[in-house]
């Protein structure tokens, strides 16, 4: 199997080092594998418009009340929250 060298910030790899029970190259190879299939499903398989809006319904979220700024930080927020929780999945 090829190796892969990456690169962490120092406090980020001081933290690895405090958790010796979690393999590390493991929880690697599992986002790269989860990221990999997110890429290459078929457009038909990604939540559509119209999903998003039920749930926006479901949740009583007026989309005509959001403003645009709000919309974009709030897009921005999760998309930084949805990375944070991709990059900790730790390995079973």
């Amino acid at each position: 199997m090829p190796n892969v060298t990456l690169s962490v910030p120092e406090e980020l790899y001081r933290k690895m080092k405090k958790r010796s029970d979690v393999r590390w190259s493991e929880v690697a190879r599992r986002a790269i594998i989860d990221q990999l299939e997110r890429l290459e499903r078929p457009t038909g398989f990604r939540t559509s418009s119209m999903d998003l809006r039920n749930m926006l319904a479901t949740a009583g979220v007026r989309l005509e009340k959001v403003s645009l700024e709000k919309a974009v930080s709030q897009s921005g927020k999760m998309r930084r929250l949805e990375w944070k929780r991709i990059s900790s999945i730790r390995a079973n």
